[in-house]
């Protein structure tokens, strides 16, 4: 059966291949002048809450710790974005280090790394790995987030969603604050 599989799959892959009409559709047209882009650099202050869900390892954890499932959030995020001169989607990588549960008296730190992409209406999704400490040490996650930019006299300001997945629990996170782009 694997081998049969396998089968089709390179007949189909080489029946591919040696189509033109899909190797010419595969690649993109060559623009009438080079592409340019703009580099800019954003970052701004982070206010937020999360909350983790249902009766996880991450949730037993926490109110070991004296802490409840909802956390307060406050930091800073790093933006690098790249701009199509003429327009178009800007692909942006952000750096967000985080203090939360402050409303508790301690101190949970947690930093992501997410990747992606901002749409010219302000719509935005991207993802990356996110790191959180916990009383037996660090825990790696996965951070998945949409969210909207609005732009207000020259200053961005996010609204975003955040859902972090990993093996001790789930958390979703709503977080918001401005952006000021840095002078060069």
């Amino acid at each position: 059966m694997k081998t049969r599989n396998l089968v089709v799959l390179s007949s189909a892959v080489a029946v591919l291949l040696t189509l033109p009409t899909v190797n010419a559709l595969a690649q993109p047209a060559s623009p009438a002048r080079p592409v340019t882009f703009i580099e800019r650099n954003l970052g701004g202050p982070r206010l937020g809450i999360t909350f983790s869900l249902g009766s996880s390892e991450y949730t037993e954890k926490l109110k070991e710790f004296g802490l409840g499932n909802t956390l307060s959030q406050f930091g800073w995020h790093f933006e690098y974005q790249v701009i199509p001169e003429g327009g178009g989607p800007q692909f942006v990588i952000q750096f967000t280090p985080l203090l939360g549960g402050v409303e508790y008296g301690k101190i949970i730190p947690s930093a992501t790394l997410a990747m992606g992409v901002r749409f010219p209406g302000g719509f935005e999704f991207g993802m990356g790995p996110n790191l959180v400490a916990t009383p037996d040490g660090i825990a790696s996650a996965l951070v998945i987030g949409i969210g909207k930019s609005f732009d207000y006299g020259g200053v961005s300001i996010p609204i975003n969603l955040a859902l972090t997945h990993s093996t001790v629990g789930d958390r979703i996170s709503i977080i918001f604050g401005y952006a000021i782009e840095k002078a060069r």
